[in-house]
C-alpha cells in the first residue's frame, strides 16, 4: 500500500492580518483542494515575539491564564500568559508593554514603562512555575525593564531618596538601586528570554538608536534616550555587579533584556530554536515528505533568527524540500535560499492596495498553500522522471 504523503506545516504569522494557527489552516485548505487524504501535521510557531504563547500552549498543549495588569502608558490592560509542561510559564512582554497597546501618534517613549511585564511575571511566579520563557519582541518602552524591576520588588532613588517615575525619562536621575524588596521567588526560577535581537544595550546598535524610531523617538529622542539607558546600565553594573552594557541582547525591547539579565538573572536564547526544540518539531521531521513555513515578510531580517530559517535549517537534517509561503519578499532572495528555504511563494499575486490585501488574507494564502503543493508535486515528477 502506497505511504500517504506527509506535510508538516510550520509558519509564523502575518502580523495585522493572520495569526500562526490561521496562516496555517488557510494553507491546509490550499492543499487539501487537490488532495483530501494527504497527512497534515501543523506546528504553531513564532521566534519570542507576537503569537509566542500562542504556538507553546497550543503546541504543548497547556493552558492560559490571565491577569489585569498595568499598560505601557499606565492604563489597565488584560493580559494572558501561558503554563506548559505543568511547571513552565510563557509570557509575551508584548502583552503588557506593547506597540500594539499604545495609538503610536500619542506614544510617550519616555514615559513607557514595562511595569506591566513585572506584574505579569509576578502572576506566573503566584502559579509556583520553576521556569519563565520571555518572549520580548514588539515593545512600546525604552526603559530598560525599570519598570518591570520596580513591579517586582526593585527600587530606584534619586538623589533626594524619592522613587523614580515609570519610564525611561527619569533614568539619569538614578543614583541607587536596592534590591532588598525583590520578589525572593525569583532566585527560585530559571528566566529564559526569547528574542532574534542581539543588540547591546546602548550605542549605535543599541537599543534606542536600532529600535526607537519605530515608537516614535526623534532623532534627538534617540540621542537621549540613548544616554539615559547608558546611565542606567552604569548603575546596574556598579549596584548589582552585573555586565549589561555589551551584553548580546540586553538591548532588546528598549532595554528589558537588561533588566531581565541583571534582576532576574535571565539568559537569552535564539527565540525560534527555543520554540522549535520546546515543541519537539524534529520528530514531525523523521517521516514527512515536505515542510511548508511561513511570515508576512521575507527579507534580510529573516536571516536573524527568523522562524522560517530556523525550520528551514532543521528540516534540511532530513533533507526535505521547503516552501516559504510570504505576504511579500525583497527582490534578492538569494541569501534566503542560502538558509534551506527551496522556494519562496508570495500571496500576492497581482498589484493591489495593502488594505486590500490584508481583507483578502484567507483567499491569498489559500491559494498559495494550493499553489506550493502543486510546485511539490511537479518538483517531484521532474524527479522521478530523471
Amino acid at each position: 500500500m502506497e505511504k500517504e504523503l506527509k506535510i508538516v506545516i510550520a509558519a509564523d504569522s502575518f502580523k495585522g492580518s493572520a495569526s500562526t494557527i490561521q496562516v496555517e489552516d488557510y494553507i491546509e485548505q490550499g492543499i487539501l483542494r487537490l488532495n483530501q487524504k494527504v497527512d497534515i501535521v501543523k506546528v504553531p510557531v513564532a521566534d519570542g515575539g507576537e503569537g509566542t504563547v500562542d504556538a507553546l500552549v497550543i503546541g504543548c498543549k497547556g493552558e492560559y491564564r490571565y491577569a489585569e495588569i498595568t499598560g505601557p502608558m499606565g492604563e489597565k490592560v488584560k493580559a494572558k500568559f501561558g503554563i506548559i509542561k505543568d511547571n513552565i510559564a510563557v509570557v509575551e512582554m508584548a502583552e503588557a508593554s506593547g506597540l500594539t497597546l499604545v495609538d503610536l501618534s500619542d506614544n510617550d517613549v519616555y514615559r513607557a514603562t514595562t511595569y506591566g511585564t513585572g506584574e505579569l511575571i509576578r502572576a506566573a511566579l503566584d502559579c509556583g512555575v520553576t521556569e519563565i520563557f520571555i518572549g520580548v519582541g514588539g515593545s512600546a518602552t525604552n526603559d530598560g525593564g525599570a519598570g518591570m524591576a520596580q513591579a517586582l520588588g526593585a527600587s530606584f532613588k534619586d538623589a533626594e531618596g524619592n522613587e523614580i517615575p515609570f519610564g525611561a525619562g527619569k533614568l539619569g536621575d538614578i543614583a541607587s538601586i536596592d534590591v532588598s524588596g525583590l520578589d525572593k521567588r525569583i532566585h527560585d526560577v530559571t528566566f529564559t528570554i526569547l528574542s532574534d535581537v542581539t543588540n547591546p544595550l546602548c550605542g549605535e546598535n543599541g537599543a534606542s538608536y536600532i529600535y526607537g524610531p519605530q515608537k516614535g523617538a526623534t532623532p534627538e529622542d534617540v540621542r537621549k534616550l540613548d544616554q539615559l539607558l547608558h546611565h542606567y546600565g552604569e548603575k546596574l553594573e556598579e549596584s548589582l555587579g552585573i555586565a549589561v552594557l555589551d551584553a548580546p541582547g540586553a538591548g532588546a525591547a528598549g532595554g528589558l533584556g537588561a533588566g531581565l539579565m541583571a534582576f532576574c538573572g535571565a539568559k537569552s536564547y535564539s527565540g525560534i530554536s527555543k520554540v522549535l526544540s520546546i515543541l519537539e518539531i524534529e520528530a514531525h521531521f523523521q517521516d514527512a515528505d515536505l515542510v511548508i513555513t511561513g511570515e508576512g515578510r521575507m527579507d534580510s531580517q529573516s536571516l536573524n533568527g527568523k522562524a522560517p530559517v530556523g525550520i528551514a535549517q532543521l528540516a534540511k537534517k532530513y533533507r526535505l524540500p521547503v516552501i516559504a509561503v510570504v505576504g511579500s519578499s525583497d527582490d534578492d532572495l538569494g541569501p534566503i535560499y542560502a538558509t534551506g528555504i527551496d522556494l519562496v511563494l508570495d500571496i500576492i499575486n497581482k498589484p493591489m492596495e495593502l488594505e486590500t490585501a490584508i481583507s483578502q488574507t484567507e483567499r491569498l494564502i489559500t491559494n498559495a498553500g494550493e499553489t506550493a503543493f502543486r510546485a511539490f508535486l511537479l518538483a517531484s515528477k521532474v524527479q522521478l522522471s530523471v
